[in-house]
């Protein structure tokens, strides 16, 4: 390979990772800012909404109340997962002596939130911290090691364990969910995978008791 030819590749590499990482950045600002003004004005979005719903939405209104109740405790159970997953990480790398140990930690718990974040922004900074801190050694590769044996415990045993609990869903409805939305959707449906397994249960669980419901005529 020539060095034109390797200097271009690293300068094509190197403005798509800058792009993806200006795309994440970019979500972890419009998110957290989406969702505080949504619950901030729920009442009015609510309003707003039902304008253009049937008048006769008692089964809508029923699946709402399920989603809403079971949405509290999904986000509940995020917030769960993300001390675990950062206390998980905090203990040993805090052993080993890892330099910024408590802000890594933070980054990995918080990086659960959108699972694009881990594998960008956290991932790196964990990688180097561990190289200039002590070189291509043991340490760095039973850091490296630890690290990937928290994010794989966290995606097959946690998540379905934990949201399993919090949704009253069993693990294996999470985990096919997951695989179904995830190849659909890609990144995002891994992201929204919960939720709209959520709403597909809200649904399954109110039809038939709207249908019993109308045929005794209450």
């Amino acid at each position: 390979m020539t060095p034109e030819l390797a200097g271009q590749k690293i300068v094509s590499f190197s403005l798509a990772s800058a792009g993806n990482l200006f795309t994440v950045m970019v979500y972890l600002i419009v998110i957290p800012l989406l969702v505080f003004f949504m619950l901030k004005d729920k009442d009015k979005i609510i309003t707003w909404l039902t304008r253009f719903l049937p008048k006769e939405h008692g089964l809508a209104h029923k699946v709402w109340k399920d989603v809403d109740i079971k949405m509290g405790n999904y986000i509940r159970g995020k917030l769960l997962e993300i001390m675990i997953v950062g206390v998980a990480a905090y203990i040993p790398f805090e052993l080993m002596g890892l330099n910024y140990a408590a802000t890594l930690s933070l980054f990995i718990g918080l990086s659960v939130i959108i699972p694009d974040v881990r594998d960008i922004v956290v991932t790196i900074p964990v990688a180097l911290i561990a190289w200039f801190q002590w070189g291509p050694g043991d340490s760095f590769l039973y850091v490296m090691i630890i690290y990937l044996v928290i994010q794989a415990l966290d995606a097959n045993v946690l998540v379905p364990l934990l949201f399993s609990e919090v949704v009253n869903m069993h693990p294996v409805a999470i985990i096919i969910s997951v695989l179904v939305f995830g190849g659909l959707w890609g990144v995002w449906g891994v992201f929204f995978a919960i939720p709209l397994a959520t709403l597909v249960q809200a649904v399954i669980n109110a039809w038939p008791r709207a249908g019993k419901e109308l045929a005794t005529g209450n």
